[in-house]
Parts: C-alpha cells; sequence; structure tokens
C-alpha cells in the first residue's frame, strides 16, 4: 500500500499541480528541487492544513487567482471556490485493508486504487448574512481577516473525476477517519534555532527536543525505561530520609502549635520532570570538559537537532505502525555546511529504514544534496509566468533523450559530479574552456560597470550558474528546454579547410569542427549526401551553411538558448578566444609581452601586426598561464605603481552575449 499520485488545487502559489510518484511500487523518496517561489513549501503546508487541527486555513490560503471572486460572495455563487489536496492510494491483495477498507467504495474496483479527496470550502450562506451587517466599504477587509471562521474540511473519496462537479455524489468521510490510516509527521525549514549570538540563553532547543523525546519514548516503551526509573525510586527513598532529618524542625514546631505529627515531607521524583527540568545538551571534549548548547554553531545547533527530529519521528512511526507514513522534511541543509549536506544525503535511507511503510518528500535547494540522490527521485517544481508546474524530473527527461541514449547516460553522471546547481540556477553560462573560465569574471565585471541604467541588476548578482562543458554543450539542449531557463552557450566557431580537416583562418574556412555549433545550428539538417558523385554537391551545401554561420545568420531554435561566438570585429574574423583577445589588445600585449606568462617566441611579435591567427599561434605555449597572466596585469597594474591601469578589451561576441544574458 503506498501514495501514487497528490493532487494540489487553488493554494498559495500552487493553482493546479499534480505530482506523480511510482504507481507501481512504493516509492520511499521523493525529491522536491526547484528555484525559490516555485511553490515547494506551498506544497508541505497543505498537509498541515488538513491532517493537523491546529493548522486552519484562512483568505490568505487561496490561490491569488481566485481571491477575487470570494470578494464578489454576495452577488455570485461562489461554490467552486475550494482549495482541494488529492491523494491516491495504491494497494494490492497482500495488504492489510483494516482502514482501507473504510474509503475503498467499489470492490469490484481493477486498479486497486482509493482516491481520496480533502476539500476546504467556504459557507456561503453563513458568510453572506453576516456580511449583511457589514458597511459595503468595509466587506473586503472583513472577509481577509475573517474568511476562517466560515471555512469548512471536508473529505470525500470518488472514483472518477467527474464525480467532484457534483459533490452530492461524492462519498463523505470523516476527516479524523483519515489519521487511522495515514500517520502524517513533518520537519519545516524554521526550526527555531538561536545561536549564542542571539541572546536567548534560556531557549535551548536540543535540550527542550530531548525531553519531548524522553517523554514520548517513556510512554511508547515503559519497560525500556525500568532502570531510569528504579533509579529515581531509590533517589525517593533516600530523599525522605534526609528529608525527615533536614525538616525535623519544621515537624517539632507544627506537633507543638497543630498537635498534628502526620505531617511529612516526601520525595515525588519524576523521570519527565527530571528531563524537563534538571537536564541539558552538552558538547564533551577530550578533556571532559564541555561546551553549552548556547555557545554551539548554528549549523551543528541545525544538524543535531534534524538528526533529534528526525529519530523522534521515527519513534513516532513505528510505535503508532500506519498502513501509510508520509514524512515530509522541509531543506534539511538550513544552516549547514556542504559536507554536512554530502553526508545527511547519503545516510538518510539508513536513518529511517526501519520505519515500515514509509514515504519520505524532502524539499531542497541544496545541489550537494541534489547530486547524491537517484535523479528517479527527483520532481521539478517549475514557476511559468506563475502556474505551478510539477515535472517527473528523470522520465520527462528521458524521453526527450530517446533519440540519443547517449547523451542522457553522460547527462546523468555530469550533474551528480559537476552540475546539480543547473536545478536552482536563474540562467546559466556555458564556456568553451580555461581562458574563458579565468577571464569571464573580468569581462562580467567591465560589463557590469559599463552600465549606467539605474534599474540594472549587475551580472555578478544573478543567480547564474557557470559550466566548463567544452564541446559537450550540445549534450545540455533538451535539459534546458526543460528545465526553461536562460542559457548563454560561449564556444569557438573553429573552422577547418575541409569537413574533419586541419584548422584554418576563417577567411579560408570550407567547414567547422565545433561540434556544438553543428549541433544547434542544425548542420546535420542540410540535406547532403555522402559518397564521391555527390561531393560537389555537399561541398556547396556545407560552404552555404558556413557562410550564414560566420554572418550570423542562423538562430538556435529554442527561444531559452542562445549561441555566441567569434564574429567580425575590426574587419578581422578571429576563430578562437585567443584569437580575438590577441587582436582587440594587441597593442597591449606587444608591451607586456616579457612579463605575460604562457608566451615563447616573443622575438618574433612585431609592434603593428595584421596576421592574428598566425601570431596567436606562435606566441601562445599555454593558454591557462595566458589568461592567468592577463588577469594578473589587469589585477596589480596600477597597484605597484606601473603608470596607467591595464584595461583589457572584451571581445565584441562576448560583449554581446553578456548584454543578452544580463537582460
Amino acid at each position: 500500500m503506498h501514495i501514487s499520485l497528490i493532487k494540489v488545487k487553488n493554494f498559495r502559489a500552487i493553482e493546479d499541480a499534480e505530482l506523480k510518484l511510482d504507481p507501481n511500487q512504493k516509492q520511499d523518496l521523493t525529491l522536491i528541487v526547484g528555484k525559490n517561489n516555485s511553490g515547494k513549501t506551498s506544497f508541505i503546508m497543505i498537509f498541515d492544513k488538513f491532517f493537523k487541527k491546529e493548522n486552519s486555513f484562512n483568505f490568505h490560503d487561496f490561490s491569488t487567482k481566485i481571491r477575487n471572486k470570494i470578494y464578489q460572495v454576495i452577488e455570485k455563487n461562489i461554490d467552486d471556490i475550494v482549495i482541494g489536496l488529492t491523494i491516491e492510494v495504491s494497494y494490492s491483495e497482500e495488504d492489510n485493508l483494516e482502514y482501507l477498507s473504510e474509503f475503498i467504495t467499489n470492490l469490484n474496483n481493477t486498479n486497486n486504487t482509493v482516491k481520496l479527496y480533502f476539500e476546504c470550502s467556504i459557507d456561503e450562506e453563513l458568510l453572506r448574512s453576516n456580511l449583511s451587517n457589514v458597511d459595503e466599504e468595509h466587506r473586503g477587509r472583513f472577509i481577509e481577516k475573517n474568511l476562517g471562521t466560515y471555512l469548512r474540511r471536508n473529505l470525500y473519496v470518488y472514483e472518477d473525476e467527474s464525480e467532484l462537479k457534483n459533490k452530492e455524489k461524492l462519498i463523505r468521510k470523516d476527516v479524523s477517519e483519515i489519521n487511522k490510516l495515514i500517520n502524517y509527521q513533518v520537519i519545516h525549514a524554521k526550526r527555531n534555532l538561536a545561536s549564542s549570538e542571539s541572546g536567548e540563553k534560556t531557549s535551548l532547543p536540543l535540550s527542550k527536543l530531548s525531553t519531548e523525546y524522553f517523554n514520548k519514548e517513556n510512554i511508547f516503551s515503559e519497560k525500556d525505561f525500568r532502570e531510569i526509573n528504579n533509579a529515581i525510586l531509590k533517589m525517593d527513598e533516600n530523599l525522605n530520609n534526609l528529608y525527615e532529618n533536614h525538616f525535623q524542625g519544621f515537624f517539632k514546631n507544627i506537633r507543638d502549635f497543630l498537635g498534628d505529627s502526620s505531617l511529612k515531607v516526601l520525595s515525588n521524583l519524576e523521570s519527565r520532570q527530571i528531563m524537563s527540568n534538571s537536564s541539558k545538551v552538552v558538547q564533551m571534549d577530550d578533556n571532559e570538559d564541555f561546551l553549552p548548547e548556547s555557545l554551539n554553531g548554528l549549523g551543528n545547533l541545525n544538524i543535531l537537532y534534524l538528526l533529534l527530529q528526525i529519530d523522534l519521528k521515527k519513534n513516532m512511526f513505528i510505535q503508532e505502525n500506519k498502513n501509510i507514513n508520509l514524512f515530509f522534511i522541509e531543506e534539511p541543509e538550513a544552516h549547514t555546511h556542504p559536507q554536512m549536506q554530502y553526508i545527511f544525503s547519503k545516510k538518510f535511507k539508513k536513518m529511517v529504514q526501519d520505519i515500515p511503510n514509509l514515504q519520505t518528500v524532502i524539499t531542497t535547494h541544496s545541489s550537494h544534496i541534489v547530486s547524491q540522490c537517484d535523479f528517479k527521485d527527483i520532481r521539478y517544481f517549475q514557476n511559468s509566468n506563475g502556474y505551478i508546474k510539477i515535472k517527473n524530473f528523470y522520465r520527462d527527461l528521458e524521453g526527450m533523450y530517446s533519440n540519443n541514449p547517449d547523451f542522457f547516460k553522460f547527462l546523468k553522471q555530469y550533474i551528480t559530479l559537476y552540475a546539480a546547481e543547473l536545478f536552482f540556477a536563474e540562467k546559466v553560462i556555458f564556456i568553451e574552456g580555461i581562458s574563458e573560465k579565468i577571464l569571464l569574471p573580468y569581462f562580467i565585471k567591465l560589463f557590469d560597470e559599463s552600465k549606467t541604467e539605474q534599474d540594472y541588476t549587475p551580472i555578478s548578482s544573478q543567480n547564474i550558474t557557470y559550466i566548463e562543458a567544452g564541446a559537450n554543450a550540445k549534450v545540455f539542449q533538451h535539459l534546458l528546454n526543460f528545465f526553461e531557463i536562460k542559457s548563454l552557450i560561449i564556444t569557438d566557431i573553429d573552422t577547418t579547410d575541409k569537413l574533419g580537416g586541419s584548422a584554418c583562418k576563417v577567411s579560408d574556412g570550407k567547414a567547422i569542427s565545433n561540434e556544438t555549433i553543428k549541433h544547434y545550428l542544425e548542420f546535420y539538417n542540410i540535406g547532403f549526401k555522402d559518397g564521391a558523385k555527390h561531393k560537389e554537391e555537399k561541398d556547396k551545401k556545407i560552404l552555404e551553411w558556413l557562410k550564414k554561420v560566420i554572418n550570423s545568420e542562423i538562430e538556435v531554435s529554442s527561444p531559452f538558448i542562445k549561441l555566441s561566438y567569434q564574429t567580425l570585429e575590426n574587419n578581422y574574423h578571429a576563430r578562437s578566444f585567443e584569437d580575438a583577445f590577441f587582436s582587440i589588445n594587441y597593442a597591449n600585449i606587444y608591451n607586456n609581452k616579457d612579463t605575460i606568462n604562457g608566451l615563447h617566441n616573443t622575438s618574433e611579435m612585431q609592434e603593428k601586426y595584421t596576421d592574428f591567427y598566425e601570431i596567436t599561434n606562435r606566441v601562445i605555449e599555454s593558454k591557462s598561464d595566458f589568461a592567468a597572466s592577463i588577469l594578473y596585469h589587469a589585477l596589480i597594474s596600477k597597484e605597484n605603481g606601473e603608470g596607467n591601469k591595464i584595461i583589457w578589451n572584451t571581445p565584441k561576441y562576448i560583449r554581446e552575449a553578456l548584454e543578452w544574458i544580463s537582460q
């Protein structure tokens, strides 16, 4: 028995979204990822609202797109304005159906699925009646403040989606009945932790939680606490003897004044009180000294609190032994460093493996947690113009790569190792190699500083992920379309003297070797045929395509992706980044050639030069050393008093690329 599908309707950021889980077997872990404001917290909170009596709905829980209709309750019928949560439970004949049977309406159900529909609706009649006593100008505010009083929570069972349109056909159930079937527990991201700097010396969340843990365990497992309780009883006896001696004078006065010798002071210690009032969580060092809880770092407090919470929930799940145990954990990475996030993601499943019938949902912004998970467990929440979509990352993406299974295999491994942050990026920039990796931040700094618009958001301040992909950028096309994020690919035009031939100047080029450009600009769709008799036709089509590429006349078909490579600048068309950089910075390079690393044969450099392709190939010995030295000169030239600060020019194709990604 397991939950196979969850639907949320009209709740906060979520207008209508569906989370599909494995329909055939229990999906132990579901990892919910997505950028900020994509509905992850809303998805958890709707369970809080329906499963916890103390958490009631209010006006602001309704989706923003339907709130205006609530104001019209006097004039219009609004019985369709509801918040809905649908849970589908799949079961088999081997399952214990004692509590599920309450919700099984058709014994001939061939798909073995129970559909539960939780609904929060408005008592329209009562609301209209009370609004009639409120001045019209104040009715909107009255609704906002008091709508919670008029909201009703109901639980229905249905078989077909069409039944939801007519509630009279639905079978109503008592909401409390669901608690016999499903044990819902949650650990929210707001954990009320305070570091030593907060000044809250009396607020010790670990000690309080350890007390809660102890008390819950004492209820569940009295026999396991026999030794603790026996020790407390022994302490009672010892204290009784001490009290009798200590209060001897007090008792004498009572006898003298009242003639009453029956009064005694007895010890009545309770394990819960001792744990609560006389116990604390500390951290011991090798010398048996301890660090008080209030002086622990926030990261340590968070992970300790989280682990204690998990263990507490685990025992509740095991002791209550429901058919379905549903466990939500919101942002376990809060306040913890990357290494701890890795450890948590690796060990979490082992921590909860003893819990029967468990299905866990974890929301996260951590690329470190994502990188360690099984991609089949990922569900991607996406906010597309205010509409929340929930995507099955693995299944949907696998379908998109059905014609390129090797691409998909590479992608899974690459994201795990290098680029899990793609799940949370607003934009992404792919770079060709080490030179661009070193110098791109410098070019971005120059670009940001050149902007004078007051509302301009610097590229350096935007949530952009940078990936050094080289020729493999072609593999990411479907992934980028899946995420629907603005993606810039900066690469080299890489002209050759023939298809599959040697590198040459752009002016002499007959083809290109760059597979990324070929892939995105549809080289393989131009329709030439192989074979000797088709060679002339083939070469002609390749040249026609190349001319369009050189003149930037072909656009990437996806609106989310821009391909940027060298273009004509100062009457020269470069082939590579180094070639382009030399062509627009030659004077500065020439003047500093003796102090720029990564160069050789510098004696061949002349003060004036026009064949930049040739001189670049002749004098650059190490691209990485050259790029690092260029950056070094830009950063320290003025500080060392060597005259004016060197400002390197940014190649035109990179400037234009940055303009596109900045918007």
